[in-house]
């Protein structure tokens, strides 16, 4: 089944696109990017439609509706204290986003400044429910725990921490890796 195209709406002025956008903001946080592409289907074509879009955003800003830098902060605290996610995978969604790689830097320096990387990596497996790699498939499984840990956002080397304390193979892997590249 085909998916059903959008209805073209009538475009709207200035105080529509701010009740939108209000409407918007009201039901999840927004990076600035994302509440412009959300407002460019619903307002006018070309340099009109821009300025009012560029008015909406100043005025929200003024209101202290939205903000990037705010909308960073929370983020990056939900994500790493209750999805338990490393530093990179944070850094990779804010990107992508659409908040300014200062903004990101600073930000994630300042949440995970005293954060011990080990420990996240070691509640992320407990809020997960992953096993200790065992069996005769113990380094095809701790393969994939690597794997599972490395879209999470840690870095290898809390990673090769959590595992050589399972007792995991790790050193036939780390081999087997070097032979790859």
């Amino acid at each position: 089944m085909a998916f059903a195209r959008p209805k073209k709406r009538e475009p709207v002025g200035e105080a529509g696109l701010f009740d939108y956008a209000v409407g918007v903001l009201a039901r999840r946080m927004r990076t600035v990017r994302d509440l412009r592409r959300l407002m460019k289907l619903r307002a006018e074509e070309g340099a009109v439609g821009e300025a009012a879009m560029d008015a909406v955003v100043a005025r929200l800003k003024e209101l202290n509706y939205l903000s990037d830098t705010r909308f960073a902060a929370d983020y990056t605290r939900l994500r790493k204290d209750n999805e338990k996610f490393g530093r990179r995978r944070v850094q990779q969604d804010l990107a992508m986003k659409g908040v300014e790689k200062e903004l990101v830097a600073s930000t994630l320096a300042t949440a995970y400044e005293d954060v011990d990387e080990t420990a996240l990596a070691r509640e992320y497996i407990a809020r997960k429910r992953m096993k200790q790699p065992s069996g005769a498939d113990a380094k095809k499984e701790t393969v994939r725990t690597m794997n599972r840990l490395m879209r999470a956002g840690f870095s290898s080397n809390a990673i090769f921490k959590v595992l050589r304390a399972w007792g995991a193979p790790v050193e036939e892997i780390e081999v087997e890796e070097s032979f790859e590249d």
